[in-house]
């Protein structure tokens, strides 16, 4: 494995992991934790339950990965145009998701699959219950979650030829939380609610840190593919 595929895996990760702990995800999280620990008497099938529901999330994000990359490359001119000027169109697309964590942009963008009635049913499924809720989740998507994967984490995978590894550990990095607050439960520990203000508070800093390396790089990335700048 090549420093650039650690550094894509690493990236995948932690762009899945600042999704989680954004307001619009995190309070998802937090719901589905919520739905899923209800009439689970064993502290193991709670943390069977938070396992089923991060894989759940991710075979979400492999699934819309592949679609789409299948997509785009079974058309033989953008399979081509994708292959030849995808470094370039990189750079400029890593600088406005940069800009937009930063909040120097706004876009609404949002979809709401779930419903309460659908949520309660699928939280009484018990612990496979917990795997078609992750996917559920996984398909609302809010302005940082839409943009963190359809901007950032596809582009990615699609310049690393990761359509399955790299949307898999942004899942994974999606669910994290779930399980750190379903292991809380499992332990008994009371203080659910300080560590969910600790995430709350580590995301108003992670964000803009993660915006200014986003415009740093997306600069670097068109210095370098667009305009020539040997650096």
């Amino acid at each position: 494995m090549t420093e650039g595929n650690l550094l894509g895996y690493g990236a995948a990760l932690w762009l899945g992991v600042l999704t989680s702990v954004s307001p619009c995800p995190l309070a998802t999280n937090i719901a589905a934790i919520s739905w899923l620990s209800k009439g689970m008497r064993s502290p193991w099938l709670v943390l069977v339950a938070g396992a089923l529901y991060t894989f759940g999330r991710a075979v979400i994000y492999v699934v819309l990965a592949w679609l789409l990359a299948a997509s785009l490359f079974s058309v033989p001119q953008l399979s081509l145009l994708l292959q030849t000027q995808l470094n370039k169109w990189l750079g400029p697309l890593l600088i406005v998701v940069g800009m937009f964590l930063l909040g120097l942009l706004e876009f609404r963008f949002a979809t709401q699959v779930s419903s309460e009635r659908l949520e309660r049913k699928l939280s009484g499924g018990g612990v496979w219950g917990a795997g078609l809720l992750g996917m559920l989740f996984a398909l609302s998507f809010c302005p940082v979650s839409a943009a963190l994967y359809f901007g950032s984490l596809l582009p990615l995978a699609l310049r690393h030829e990761s359509t399955l590894g790299l949307p898999a550990l942004f899942g994974i990095g999606t669910g994290l939380p779930v399980l750190a607050f379903v292991w809380l439960l499992a332990a008994g520990v009371r203080s659910v609610s300080a560590t969910f203000n600790r995430m709350a508070a580590l995301e108003r800093y992670a964000r803009p840190a993660t915006g200014v390396v986003f415009v740093l790089i997306g600069i670097y990335l068109s210095l370098v593919h667009i305009y020539g700048v040997q650096v």
